[in-house]
């Protein structure tokens, strides 16, 4: 299951197209990244529907490894993102700074 199917947008590619840090590499800005995807705005169940599709290994949390393709869950033209991209993410998201990203 994609994620364009819990984020609910009804032509999720569309609003991809313009946005360069799919393709560009060291481009990739997270905060303009959920701004587009507007998970923000997403009730609680669906971001933890984001959540578990994000955690590959079902362990309850997004280590680093699975933070790298998130860009091509929400698109076929997406791509991996560096260790940069990929640890600027991660520190976004990590609350406790453990390194991983909880559910909570």
């Amino acid at each position: 299951m994609g994620m364009c199917w819990c984020v609910c947008f009804n032509d999720f590619s569309k609003q991809f197209s313009g946005f360069s840090s799919l393709i560009a590499a060291e481009s990739f800005n997270y905060k303009k990244f959920f701004e587009m995807v507007g998970l923000k705005k997403k009730s609680p169940e669906d971001v933890k529907k984001v959540f578990h599709i994000l955690d590959k290994d079902q362990s309850g949390f997004i280590e680093e490894e699975e933070l790298k393709f998130v860009l091509k869950g929400f698109t076929p033209e997406g791509r991996d993102l560096s260790d940069k991209e990929t640890k600027a993410l991660l520190a976004a998201g990590d609350k406790d700074g453990d390194g991983k990203i909880g559910a909570d």
